[in-house]
């Protein structure tokens, strides 16, 4: 707060009661009245809630997950407005409380890391967007369409951005241009839309055919889960010597370790190029490493605790890990914050250091863990966004939508669309193959609250078109007391389909399609047939008794780059009207040159880097894969 109040108010006296007044001052305006004016929800509830959080003390817990956050322009605000009442609680990783996302999980090592990389990818980060904390993958179409760059080969990796992805017709068009992509290679474990324009399609296994390690924020303790191919643990059980994995599985389909290890030793086989050194045995270098000697060394070497509980039992670390499938490293994982360090040296500006590096602050004379920010402490004020052009947003505040319902036509046809709310039996587009979850959860109407319904003169069935700022789609309506009036909703992971009657994508939930070019720029996704049983190997795909497949809604939904967070804001402004003459039930029309146009409009929210030190990015702020610093100095070009 010392910081945020010095940065903030300079000519203000430093101390906590200044920093609380001060605090006063700046929510002043956000009353219970005005929250319930600009939400809907009664003011009492609204109090009641809030009396029930202050009560919970520093046991109240939270969770944001696609909701405001991926909903909206500034959604990103609601996530650190939510985290801010956790500090204002005293409920930061105490018990009952809520952690940072990373304190329960645990990442080990490799044995054999390579060094940073040295170079920056503009369509990967670009310019744009020094603050998103991922990859801009869903724009990728539009930097490749603006010039940005060619990729020779892309590889999409259990990613399926034709159905996922907002503005799914442009994904197609960039995929079917070879001088925007040369060679598209679908690495996935079951057919998918994206497949469908791959020129190569990897089958890869799921969780049961592969190896892999995985640990979630499940609970305070973090652990370590070891996924295993079990026909291939079953064959070496019985005796069988098995070099490959895909020698065991069904249709002889690759676990991408052993994908990724071999294409390395293709790629460089002599070890000219300088990537065949991180693959190599730590046993035999002319060798590939294997799975066993990979895992092996991790298990041995970085799981604490692993070792001593697996020599307890007479086994290796790898055995151990191959019988139980898991392992725990710790519990009562709390306030990690607070955790003492070792340093040698307090310096004036409150950090601890360790043989001249930080590792961590000073808290009453006493160097702690503390937090990854520049302060190493929970900033109110973001000092790094202020110098870099967002000082209005740099504190916890709320930034009206952009499907803000004042500046919505409410009285007319209007509404906001929420399109990314999930059924709890299914999720995204893995769950077509599951049939019993299809079988449950199967149809796809668009929610309306009976006060829009007969506003609009709609009844449960009817046809609805619904237009976005790049096309419509047509589904049917379903009146409920489920939505609140002024909003509608259609949910996620349904709408699959596939252009084969008999291959590519599963039968279970997908429909047959035809997708046609209607102009230069505009594309039309009609059904041809929806679900019907068919012969297989399973019986039960002879007792399919539903129908309805769905609607690919995001194919109509042009990208809204957030110019933070750069996430998509997902809800969407959308017109409703009767479906007209020749629309049928799933058909889903789109310019994807709108589509263009509105993600260049949302493009000119953004304020481009560098920043104040010349560098394309904070170099504090976590990103995956993380180059060298030089890699982050901008000299006009990627």
């Amino acid at each position: 707060w010392e910081d945020s109040l010095r940065n903030r108010y300079p000519d203000r006296p430093v101390s906590y009661e200044s920093f609380i007044e001060m605090l006063k001052e700046t929510y002043a305006g956000y009353t219970v009245e005005f929250a319930a004016e600009e939400t809907g929800v009664a003011a009492e509830k609204i109090e009641a809630v809030a009396r029930e959080i202050a009560n919970a003390g520093n046991r109240f817990a939270s969770h944001t997950w696609r909701s405001i956050g991926s909903g909206n322009l500034g959604g990103w605000q609601g996530a650190r407005c939510l985290w801010f009442l956790q500090v204002l609680t005293g409920s930061v990783g105490t018990k009952g409380g809520t952690a940072p996302n990373t304190h329960a999980k645990f990442k080990p090592e490799h044995w054999n890391m390579p060094p940073p990389h040295n170079r920056w990818n503009e369509l990967l980060f670009p310019i744009e967007y020094p603050f998103a904390h991922h990859e801009l993958s869903y724009l990728l179409p539009h930097f490749l369409k603006e010039g940005r760059g060619k990729l020779d080969v892309y590889f999409t990796r259990v990613y399926n951005p034709v159905w996922t992805n907002p503005d799914g017709f442009s994904w197609i068009e960039v995929l079917t241009d070879e001088s925007k992509v040369g060679l598209h290679v679908a690495m996935t474990p079951t057919w998918s839309e994206t497949a469908w324009y791959a020129d190569y399609v990897l089958p890869m296994g799921v969780s049961a055919e592969r190896h892999d390690t995985h640990s979630y924020a499940t609970h305070a303790g973090q652990w370590l889960g070891f996924r295993q191919p079990v026909l291939r643990v079953a064959a070496e059980r019985e005796g069988k010597t098995v070099d490959r994995t895909y020698e065991t599985n069904p249709g002889e389909v690759w676990e991408e370790t052993e994908f990724w290890i071999d294409l390395s030793w293709r790629v460089d086989p002599d070890g000219s190029l300088g990537i065949r050194k991180w693959f190599e045995s730590p046993n035999d270098p002319s060798r590939p490493v294997n799975v066993d000697e990979y895992y092996g060394w991790m298990f041995e070497n970085s799981v604490p605790g692993l070792p001593d509980k697996a020599g307890a039992e007479g086994l290796t670390p790898l055995e151990f890990m191959r019988k139980y499938g898991a392992v725990e490293i710790s519990k009562d994982v709390y306030q990690v914050y607070e955790k003492p360090v070792e340093a040698d040296s307090v310096g004036d500006n409150g950090f601890a250091y360790k043989d001249g590096k930080e590792v961590g602050v000073a808290i009453d004379g006493q160097p702690v863990k503390g937090f990854g920010s520049p302060s190493k402490k929970l900033e109110w004020h973001s000092q790094t966004m202020s110098e870099w052009g967002w000082d209005e947003v740099a504190i916890p505040s709320y930034i009206k939508t952009h499907v803000y319902w004042r500046d919505m036509d409410m009285a007319g046809n209007e509404r906001i669309l929420l399109p990314i709310f999930r059924l709890p039996t299914l999720i995204h587009t893995r769950s077509g193959n599951a049939k019993y979850l299809y079988e449950i959860s199967h149809g796809h109407p668009l929610w309306l609250n009976p006060r829009d319904a007969d506003a609009l003169e709609f009844e449960t069935g009817d046809l609805v078109r619904i237009t976005t700022d790049s096309g419509y789609f047509v589904m049917r309506a379903w009146r409920t007391e489920g939505i609140r009036p002024g909003v509608v909703a259609a949910s996620h992971h349904l709408g699959r389909w596939r252009l084969s009657d008999t291959s590519g994508n599963e039968r279970w939930s997908s429909a047959l399609v035809d997708i046609e070019k209607l102009g230069d720029s505009t594309w039309r996704l009609r059904q041809l047939k929806g679900i019907e049983p068919f012969k297989s190997d399973d019986p039960d795909s002879e007792r399919i008794w539903w129908r309805d497949p769905g609607v690919n809604q995001n194919l109509a939904f042009p990208p809204h780059p957030d110019p933070i967070s750069g996430v998509h804001a997902w809800h969407q402004r959308v017109r409703l009207a009767k479906a007209e003459t020749g629309d049928q039930y799933g058909d889903v029309v789109v310019d994807t040159s709108k589509s263009f146009q509105v993600y260049q409009e949302w493009l000119e929210k953004t304020r481009p880097g560098p920043g104040p030190d010349g560098t394309r990015r904070p170099l504090w702020l976590n990103r995956p894969v993380k180059p060298v610093p030089e890699a982050y100095r901008y000299n006009g070009s990627s």
